[in-house]
């Protein structure tokens, strides 16, 4: 048995993509849309998601997650 949390790697200390998941309950926000693609919380990024969620929807945020 590992010392490590189970949603953590012990060769690359990242969560395995089967770990994972975008919690379908919920509502994406369009700091969970920016954060999920990888880029800053700016007012630009912000206005990109909140765009992009609106014409996408939740499926915005999926498609940025394996």
């Amino acid at each position: 048995m590992s010392d490590k949390p189970e949603s953590v790697s012990a060769s690359r200390g990242v969560t395995p993509d089967g770990l994972l998941h975008t919690g379908a309950s919920d509502d994406p926000s369009p700091e969970d849309l920016v954060l999920a693609s990888g880029r800053d919380l700016t007012p630009q990024t912000l206005e990109w998601a909140r765009h992009r969620l609106a014409r996408e929807g939740r499926a915005a945020i999926d498609k940025q997650l394996p």
